[in-house]
Order: C-alpha cells, then sequence, then structure tokens
C-alpha cells in the first residue's frame, strides 16, 4: 500500500515547508522509493493564476497547463516526482467539485456538509496519487496550523490513518523557534502551542522540525520533546543555512531524517545515494567566479515573483563554478533614472515575464541599453515582446511600434493577441498554457545550447510575435529562430551579430534544477561571464 508523509506548518507563515517537502521526497528518491508529491492550498481562489504576484509570488506553470503554487517548483527542482494538476488542489477546487455533484445529483437529497462531504472530496483528491508502482505520497499543507481556512484540510488528514492504518501514514510538523536577542534565549513556548492545537484536531506530530536562525541546543530540543509528546530523537533542529537553500537535504540528513522517516513507516529502502550531491554543494560552497546579472522586472520588491528565475541563475552559476549576483531592478525606477544609471558595471540582463503597461518603457531601456552595448542579454515571455518592439522602433524606425496589449491603436502592432485569444472574456485559466513543441533553426544560438533543434518548452501568455513583420525583422537583423511546428508561432528570436541576445516566449526557468540547469540559463550565464572576464583583463592591461 502507498503511504502518506504529511506536511504541516506552525507559528508563522513562509517557514519552508515547500522546501522541506521538497527535500524529504529527495532524500527518499536517493534511498530507491517512488514518491510523488502534492500541495493543499486552503486559498478559495480556484489556482493561483488569477492572483497577484505581489500577494502570492510567481504563478508555476506544468506540462499539463496547470496553473500551480510555486512550491511545485521546489518539488521539481529537487525531485524526479512527475506533476500535473493532481498535484496541487485549493479550496476552491474541492468546493467547485463538490458544489458540481450536488447540482447533478450525486448526493441522493443529501445536506452537503464540510464533513463528510468536503472532507471526502479532500481525501479522494489525496488518494488520487496513490497506486501500486508509488511508494509514498508527500503532501504539503499550505497556511499555518490555526488558520480557520485549513479546518477542512487538517480535518481530512486526520482521517486518512483510520482509512489506510496509522502504520501508513506520518505527520510531520515544520516550526518556528524563535531567538530573542534581549532575552538571549531561545523560546520554545511558541512550537508547543502550535503542536497542541493540532492535538486538539486529533493529530499528534510524528516528527518536529524547528526552524530557527541559530543552534538551540540539546536542553531545548528534550524540552521540546517531553511537552509537545515526541521522541528525542524525532525533534530535530534545522538552522537557516548560510550559502544555498540546496544545503537543506544535507542538513536533514545530518539529523538522520531519512532514517527516521523509513523506520518509522517501515518502508524497505535502500542505502542513501548522495556522491553526486555533495559535490553539488561543494560548487556551491566554493564558486571560483562571480558574475553581476540585472534582473528589469515589474514585481522586484517581491522576490517571490521571480522565484523561479532566480534559481534558475543560481543553477546555470553552479554549473560555471560563478556566484551569481542578482541586482534587482524595478523597470518604473530604470524610467525614472535611466538605463547607464542603473546598469553600469552589469555583465548580463535578463527581463523576464509580467502583465500591463506598468514599467514597460523602463523594460525596453533595459533591452536596449544591452543591445547598443554588446551585453549578454536574455529575455522571457513579456521580456521577449520588449525586445520585439525595442528592436522595431530603435533599428527599423518604426516609431509607434508597441504591443496591442499596451496600445490597441499602434499602427505598427509588432506584438499582437493569439487568434485563439479573441473573444476570450474570463481570466482563469484561458491563456496559452503549458507544454508546447518549437522548432529551432539550424545553426542558431538556441540551437546550440540546446544541442536539439526541437524543444518542448512551458507557455504562459495570450500575444505573440506578429508574424506579418517576419521579413522586415530579418531583414534589419533580428532573426526568428524558434517557432511552433507549423511556423505559425514565434517562439525564439536572437541578433546573431550580438555577443549574445536570446529572447523567448516561453518559460525555461519552470525546466531548471540545480544539478541539470536549463541550457539557455547556462548559455546566457557563460556569455555574461565572458564579458566580465574581458572586462578584468582591459583592465590588467
Amino acid at each position: 500500500m502507498t503511504q502518506h508523509i504529511f506536511v504541516t506548518g506552525g507559528v508563522v507563515s513562509s517557514l519552508g515547508k515547500g522546501l522541506t517537502s521538497a527535500s524529504i521526497g529527495m532524500l527518499l528518491e536517493r534511498r530507491g522509493l517512488t514518491v510523488r508529491m502534492q500541495k493543499l492550498d486552503p486559498y478559495i481562489n480556484v489556482d493561483p493564476g488569477t492572483m497577484s504576484p505581489y500577494q502570492h509570488g510567481e504563478v508555476y506553470v506544468l506540462d499539463d497547463g496547470s496553473e500551480t503554487d510555486l512550491d511545485l517548483g521546489h518539488y521539481e527542482r529537487f525531485t524526479s516526482s512527475p506533476l500535473n494538476r493532481d498535484s496541487n488542489y485549493t479550496t476552491g477546487q474541492i468546493y467547485q467539485t463538490v458544489i458540481e455533484k450536488e447540482r447533478r445529483g450525486e448526493y441522493l437529497g443529501g445536506t452537503v456538509q464540510v464533513v463528510p462531504h468536503i472532507t471526502d472530496e479532500i481525501k479522494r483528491c489525496i488518494r488520487k496519487l496513490a497506486s501500486p508502482d508509488v511508494d509514498v505520497v508527500i503532501t504539503e499543507l499550505g497556511g499555518t496550523v490555526g488558520d480557520i481556512e485549513g479546518l477542512p484540510f487538517l480535518e481530512a488528514i486526520r482521517q486518512i490513518p483510520l482509512d489506510v492504518g496509522k502504520e501508513n501514514c506520518l505527520f510531520i510538523h515544520l516550526t518556528l523557534v524563535p531567538y530573542l536577542k534581549a532575552a538571549r534565549e531561545a523560546k520554545t513556548k511558541p512550537t508547543q502551542h502550535s503542536v497542541q492545537q493540532l492535538r486538539e484536531i486529533g493529530i499528534q506530530p510524528d516528527i518536529l522540525i524547528c526552524r530557527t536562525e541559530r543552534a538551540i541546543g540539546r536542553e531545548h530540543t528534550d524540552k521540546i520533546a517531553l511537552f509537545c509528546n515526541v521522541e528525542k530523537r524525532a525533534v530535530i533542529e534545522e538552522i537557516d543555512k548560510e550559502y544555498s537553500i540546496y544545503e537543506v537535504p544535507v542538513g536533514l540528513v545530518e539529523h538522520q531524517l531519512d532514517e527516521l522517516i523509513v523506520e518509522k513507516l517501515n518502508m524497505t529502502a535502500g542505502p542513501l545515494e548522495l556522491d553526486d550531491y555533495h559535490d553539488l554543494v561543494h560548487r556551491i560552497r566554493n564558486p571560483r567566479h562571480e558574475a553581476k546579472i540585472a534582473v528589469v522586472g515589474k514585481y522586484i520588491d517581491h522576490r517571490d515573483a521571480y522565484k523561479s528565475i532566480y534559481e534558475s541563475l543560481d543553477h546555470a552559476g553552479f554549473q560555471h563554478s560563478t556566484r551569481i549576483i542578482v541586482k534587482r531592478i524595478e523597470s518604473e525606477e530604470l524610467e525614472r533614472q535611466g538605463a547607464d544609471a542603473l546598469l553600469a558595471g552589469i555583465d548580463g540582463i535578463l527581463v523576464p515575464g509580467g502583465f500591463g503597461m506598468r514599467g514597460i518603457e523602463g523594460k525596453i531601456q533595459a533591452v536596449q541599453y544591452a543591445r547598443e552595448n554588446n551585453i549578454p542579454f536574455f529575455g522571457i515571455c513579456l521580456g521577449m515582446q520588449c525586445a520585439v518592439v525595442e528592436f522595431a522602433r530603435n533599428v527599423m524606425h518604426l516609431n509607434d511600434a508597441n504591443s496591442s496589449e499596451f496600445e490597441r491603436d499602434t499602427q505598427h502592432p509588432v506584438i499582437c493577441l493569439l487568434d485563439e485569444q479573441e473573444g476570450v472574456v474570463a481570466k482563469g485559466g484561458t491563456m496559452r498554457l503549458g507544454a508546447q513543441p518549437c522548432l529551432l533553426a539550424e545553426g542558431s544560438r538556441s540551437a546550440e545550447a540546446y544541442n536539439s533543434s526541437e524543444v518542448n518548452e512551458r507557455h504562459r501568455h495570450r500575444y505573440e510575435f506578429n508574424c506579418e513583420y517576419r521579413e522586415k525583422f530579418i531583414h534589419a537583423g533580428m532573426t526568428p529562430v524558434g517557432t511552433s511546428p507549423d511556423g505559425t508561432l514565434v517562439e525564439v528570436v536572437e541578433i546573431p551579430d550580438h555577443p549574445w541576445f536570446v529572447a523567448v516566449q516561453y518559460h525555461p526557468e519552470f525546466r531548471s534544477q540545480p544539478n541539470n540547469p536549463h541550457p539557455l540559463f547556462t548559455g546566457f550565464v557563460g556569455a555574461a561571464l565572458n564579458i566580465r572576464q574581458h572586462h578584468s583583463r582591459r583592465l590588467v592591461r
């Protein structure tokens, strides 16, 4: 029977449940077990696709087009668990399904209630990932114990052991042990209260993972074990990592978490294989080079809005033994101060995706600065569209060129609405979404990076390169090198006589892993490193 691990969080939000869940999944895979990952989100939105990046961070898109929580990015970066729409459920989805069943008469006239109907639907969604070829399903519960919206989910996971047997379930609670500088000591009371709330619901944690800024010592972990009714060895200290989030699994191994899980679930598992991962961590801790990359975006003051971008840059840096210094630049600020003031000394410029008119001119200025100063440039989604608009205005002299998203009546709509989007009114789940094939021109920089002429990448957009202008762009020096198989959609553009100028309509950041960086990010960082080393040699002379 497939076994279940449930990961909950207490005291405060943003403790890193997704990262911890992903790390556990990785360790169990490294012991030869087949793992499936899942996130349950208590918010009423059907999915995060219509939520502001300022509130929710990035929307992580899967191959099947599902718009999901950003924690699923951690799952894919750390594990090989295949993810699909069953990997992320929200309160909105659960209630929507139950209401649709009620409208079809499936409850035979009964009164529909939170218990058992909502909780039964939650349990059904959890059990969908269980199958004969899956050893363990790791389900992370979003939010914090005590949140009113999370109660149906907690009640549902309380019931799961009654259905499948307690021996097949494990509850892991991630909590915070704050350190008070004034008192010069760590405080365990918030953790005790958090566990008390869980126990009132009927859930006794089997393992406690305590996030802390500094070591809390045996005295405190023993106290937590006593008051929370947990074995002493099952109280695990997780100190903030100095270099990278990719050190987290190594820290958990040092506390023998994988051994503890295997023992408590009575699993048949092989030895832990981490040699290659230790090599990765060594490279992270001991970089030989540095490169400074500017990310010019609309949501820079919310770090999670471009979470996968920053991680992908780091992955490419690991490949080159290079520490990536990211300079986050708000595109509106660039409009106010100018590109010269904010981009001087930068080795590479990346313009990511986004929606809406705000800050667009700043992004376009960043593209122009990169193009004119021969600085490696990487444009993603809206960043690609801004590159096209900039080139049309400043090289092709189409002064009115724009995207019809920003100026409906522009004389030169070099970026226009996809035909399939005409007449679409609803906002949620209606964009061009998920993995789509792309053909790359032989000899292009992109094809060389991929070492392939055909790729599949994930999309999330409504607007596209206007193919009526394709020949004009080619004649002026910007080449569409990637298209849909039927040739109707332009997916990748390059400027061949530039050191590295690549812009893509899709989101390559969703396919990068620390030990397997995305080839376009690797190429971009490599080009930026070459620029930095070239400048260093000039200074030496």
